[in-house]
């Protein structure tokens, strides 16, 4: 499967196992979303469990979090992650905070999948990667695979949750191919893809990482499409780098983080947002803290320029494997 295809499938399996699981957003019934996540949906379920809204991502969230408080378990589409904007004071003010304004009484069971990131020439508003806007907020759990499988699992484990959860896909994976090179043609699924999607019920839990790829010398952290970005430049390089993947950003796989660099001694973290205040100062301060005595080197930063996000210059602004490398040869001392 394609990364489509298997959140699609995780849509079928849920809502064939639990009636209260609805699909809304714009578009996603009658036509099956901007990039056909949800296509045939309401065919199978009907018009009363995927259906289409108004263009206004405040409405669409903030009624999605009332039909979670009273039972339901809304899968809202928000047709970029740079749409959400207007939603986002209804993530954070309502969806995050009412488990605990109610002591318990009303909770949220509410996912919100946003396409992120870069790679189809989308510019500075179709392209963003916001995840260290919802990394800070208290209540809300993030998400962001990195290849089909996982994608699918993630996805039925995030419905299942009784909190929000901010699911990101990231869309220079949606439709398979995938290198690590923004600057040339798509090649068939790497080798470090986890195999076929299998039918059914796949349980990936939330706040687990995954080592993609063992490795002693330096530990690299990535997640979503930085993920092959990572393999690439270790497959270039030949050093023998240490690759996790994230998976779930919060709740965070410490101890896997913590396990991994104090093997190594070295860390890198890889991300392809902006990198003031991005999720990697959070992984950075987190390694300091918890593995101060095992460093050989400074933690190292490469992530996305601090700009708006370009059109022309897109496969420069994308931290690609030239940059990784360079990373990996300065933490490593040349």
């Amino acid at each position: 499967m394609t990364m489509i295809e298997a959140i699609r499938d995780a849509h079928v399996v849920a809502m064939e196992r639990d009636a209260n699981v609805v699909a809304m957003g714009e578009d996603v019934g009658y036509f099956g979303g901007v990039f056909r996540c949800t296509a045939g949906l309401q065919k199978r379920f009907g018009v009363e469990r995927c259906f289409d809204t108004p263009i206004s991502e405040l409405g669409i969230v903030g009624t999605a979090i009332g039909m979670a408080a009273y039972g339901l378990r809304p899968v809202v589409e928000i047709q970029f992650a740079d749409y959400m904007y207007p939603a986002y004071d209804q993530i954070v003010s309502e969806a995050a905070r009412l488990r605990y304004r109610s002591a318990g009484e009303f909770t949220c069971p509410l996912v919100v999948r946003m396409p992120t990131g870069g790679g189809i020439f989308g510019a500075q508003t179709h392209s963003q990667s916001p995840e260290a806007l919802f990394t800070h907020v208290a209540g809300l759990k993030t998400v962001v695979p990195s290849n089909p499988r996982d994608a699918k699992g993630l996805l039925l484990a995030a419905i299942a949750d009784p909190d929000p959860v901010i699911f990101l896909e990231p869309k220079r994976l949606y439709n398979g191919p995938f290198d690590g090179h923004f600057d040339r043609p798509s090649t068939p699924w790497s080798k470090h893809e986890l195999g076929e999607v299998e039918d059914g019920v796949i349980e990936v839990p939330l706040g687990k990482a995954h080592i993609a790829r063992a490795g002693a010398a330096a530990t690299l952290i990535a997640y979503g499409t930085m993920v092959h970005v990572a393999h690439s430049a270790v497959d270039e390089c030949g050093a023998d780098v240490e690759v996790i993947d994230l998976r779930t950003l919060l709740p965070l796989d410490l101890e896997a983080i913590v396990a991994s660099v104090n093997k190594t001694g070295r860390c890198i973290v890889l991300h392809e947002a902006t990198l003031t205040s991005g999720f990697g100062a959070e992984l950075a301060a987190l390694v300091q803290a918890e593995c101060f005595y095992a460093l050989e080197a400074p933690v190292l930063r490469v992530a996305g320029w601090d700009t708006p996000y370009p059109h022309a210059q897109e496969h420069d602004y994308f931290p690609g494997p030239a940059r990784v490398i360079r990373a990996i040869r300065a933490v490593l001392g040349g």
